[in-house]
């Protein structure tokens, strides 16, 4: 079998660290399926959701030149609508936010950006521009109130920069 970016693969867990796991699946390959890959949720210990000897599906996500092949276990599941936890997120969200075809929005049409809300002040919708210009002054605002209290604090002996 050719592996190729983008094919799922099937194989047995033959390895656990902290940071992944490794895989050997058809062809006598192995790969590895990176912790931010394992599931669609917060991952704080592998073990909790693999073990050696187990059994999984994985897509290949990338091959490096060196022959190194990182797999997904949490996108092989997207694709075959086998992730029960993504579901089970769909299922508590409330039904307003969610499209009347039942996917949450994923058959709609995109969403384009309208503008804001109408300005309190003109009761109009604002542009892009105005509200970046908007946007722009009160982080200006911010930064220079966040400079004042740093000075306040050098002044007694606290300094960000290094001495060179």
């Amino acid at each position: 079998m050719q592996i190729e970016v983008g094919t799922v693969v099937s194989g047995k867990v033959t390895g656990i660290t902290e940071f992944g796991a490794f895989i050997d699946f058809e062809g006598g390959k192995t790969g590895m399926v990176h912790i931010s890959e394992i599931s669609t949720g917060f991952v704080k210990d592998i073990k909790d959701h693999l073990q050696v000897g187990q059994e999984v599906r994985a897509k290949v996500i990338s091959i490096s030149p060196e022959g190194k092949i990182s797999l997904s276990i949490r996108r092989a599941e997207a694709n075959s609508g086998g992730d029960e936890e993504a579901r089970d997120n769909q299922a508590r969200k409330p039904a307003a936010k969610r499209s009347s075809d039942g996917k949450g929005g994923r058959g709609s049409a995109p969403r384009v950006w309208q503008g804001q809300n109408p300005s309190p002040k003109t009761g109009e919708k604002q542009s892009f521009e105005d509200m970046m210009a908007k946007f722009k002054q009160v982080s200006d605002e911010k930064m220079s109130d966040l400079k004042r209290n740093d000075s306040k604090r050098g002044s007694v002996g606290y300094s960000r920069r290094g001495k060179g």
